[in-house]
């Protein structure tokens, strides 16, 4: 491993300034089973974002953003005690807020989770029984591992807290008497670290955290538009093959989680509008020359996903972004499901829309100006290297290391725009670099390649992984990082955690803020 440089993801000089976009928010207070600790917390996050403009009840209305609530560790929530899932019904909304739900957690009992977690991964035969603790389904065991093995044994943590508290979003506040760090988990698989002498104090910063993410909204609202494609049409386009071939190339080297059931993780009945019974990690798309569009991955929130094994119904055509950018402008398709597109559908779109197009060499048959972008790549995996010679990496505004966001909201969509629009290599027709990334952390990264003679769609993506050009790793940054020369290659820096590079059929792996066994 190599270490981290001591530093911690709050405090010091050069902190990341607080979004644009912030708005005044409102949230409100729904009682939950608690800890003194936790009630003290909650206390200084109400005044914190009080502090700051924002709204803070004990009674829900429609100007309600989120509902605050508490539980304990290993003392599961009943579904029917959730605001995530009841809230709306039980004080009768018109629309459904986000629950966020604070869980006390010893160091000692951090420790020991963590440690259980980790000796349950390194088996090479897993026991169920090592993932067996209150709220979890029989089978969520299964999830656990999958989970764990992308991104440690505190992704297994965040989804116990999660199904124990019948919550999306938990923050996890660490300490005895007294805090000395939080978590806040997300559904997409982020748990930055929050140190109690960050700059802003750690109710300060949670407070900020907060209202960042209820400051932007999601853009899934998409609209089918335009006349469908004829069968025949779809039958032919060079896209739909290479999506369902670049699905399997992607499944052989493991790029993709498996898909999370919910049922799987913890036993709820089947609620709709209160949370989708399935998701899928990530997505991938590619500009089709016969469409004049591009061809996606569909979302996995309606209907089962495997991204390793894609059939054509889980394939959409976008064909821009809605004027307002609530969502993309979508073409169906004669004989498929037309299910909407991934959430990334947006970011994917605007790319295209911010960046050249260009006149592509003869030898690729295709006439009229093409998006500089060939395919691009999502997935909830990190970047510990690359070649600055044939790659380039793109960075996200400063804001985005600190006060993260999440996927399917137009913040992040503006963030990946932004950054890839800022693409020297994209720019430019005579740069040598063919694959430009970025991560987004908490999150994952997204990889885009150019147009190259003699190549198929994500031909050029696959080779700079398997060449390592682009080492992939399991793992996302939690936070502030940076990339700094060693010998011919860029490695990865973080502010707080560990890097592993691959070596000898071992995964290269990013641990950002994981809990060490020397901290109390």
């Amino acid at each position: 491993m190599q270490p981290a440089n001591g530093s911690c993801h709050g405090g010091g000089s050069g902190e990341a300034p607080a979004h644009a976009f912030l708005r005044r928010v409102c949230l409100a207070a729904v009682p939950g089973a608690s800890t003194p600790l936790v009630d003290r917390i909650l206390t200084g996050v109400e005044r914190e974002l009080r502090a700051r403009g924002h709204d803070w009840t004990t009674t829900p209305d429609d100007r309600t953003d989120a509902f605050v609530t508490s539980a304990r560790l290993h003392e599961p929530v009943a579904w029917r005690d959730s605001p995530l899932f009841t809230g709306r019904k039980r004080f009768g909304l018109q629309a459904k807020p986000a629950t966020y739900t604070f869980v006390q957690a010893t160091p000692a009992q951090l420790r020991e989770l963590l440690q259980r977690f980790d000796a349950a991964l390194a088996k090479a035969t897993p026991v169920p029984a090592d993932f067996a603790l209150p709220g979890l389904s029989t089978n969520a065991w299964q999830v656990l591992l999958d989970q764990g093995r992308r991104g440690g044994a505190m992704m297994c943590v965040a989804r116990l807290l999660q199904a124990q508290s019948k919550s999306l979003r938990v923050v996890m506040v660490v300490g005895d008497d007294t805090a000395e760090a939080a978590y806040l988990f997300d559904l997409a698989g982020a748990y930055p670290r929050i140190d109690a002498n960050c700059e802003h104090g750690l109710c300060g910063d949670l407070a900020l955290r907060i209202a960042t993410h209820l400051s932007t909204r999601e853009v899934t609202g998409h609209r089918v538009d335009g006349e469908p494609v004829p069968r025949a049409v779809w039958s032919a386009a060079p896209a739909r093959r290479a999506m369902l071939r670049a699905s399997r190339e992607l499944g052989d080297r493991a790029f993709f989680t498996r898909m999370v059931r919910i049922a799987d993780l913890v036993d709820v009945p089947a609620l709709t509008g209160a949370v989708a019974q399935q998701y899928s990690e990530g997505c991938f798309g590619t500009w089709d020359p016969t469409l004049r569009a591009q061809v996606v991955t569909v979302t996995g929130s309606q209907h089962p996903v495997v991204k390793a094994s894609l059939q054509e119904d889980d394939l959409a055509v976008i064909t821009g972004v809605i004027d307002d950018g609530s969502g993309v402008r979508v073409r169906a398709v004669e004989g498929l499901r037309n299910d909407p597109p991934s959430s990334e559908a947006v970011e994917f779109e605007s790319i295209d829309r911010l960046l050249p197009r260009i006149e592509l060499p003869a030898s690729f048959g295709v006439g009229g100006a093409v998006p500089v972008v060939r395919s691009k790549l999502h997935g909830h995996r990190g970047v510990v290297a690359y070649d600055p010679r044939t790659v380039e990496y793109v960075p996200l505004d400063a804001p985005f290391f600190r006060w993260l966001v999440s996927c399917s909201t137009e913040a992040q969509a503006h963030a990946v725009t932004a950054a890839f629009a800022r693409s020297q290599a994209l720019r430019d027709p005579n740069d040598p670099r063919t694959v430009v990334f970025s991560i987004l952390p908490g999150h994952g990264l997204l990889m885009a390649e150019k147009w190259v003679p003699g190549t198929e769609p994500f031909d050029e993506l696959l080779a700079a992984m398997d060449s390592g050009r682009v080492e992939v790793s399991h793992g996302v940054p939690q936070g502030p990082m940076h990339y700094a020369v060693e010998g011919d290659r860029m490695v990865l820096r973080l502010g707080f955690g560990a890097v592993r590079f691959a070596a000898a059929g071992r995964a290269a792996e990013v641990r950002d803020c994981s809990f060490d066994a020397g901290e109390a």
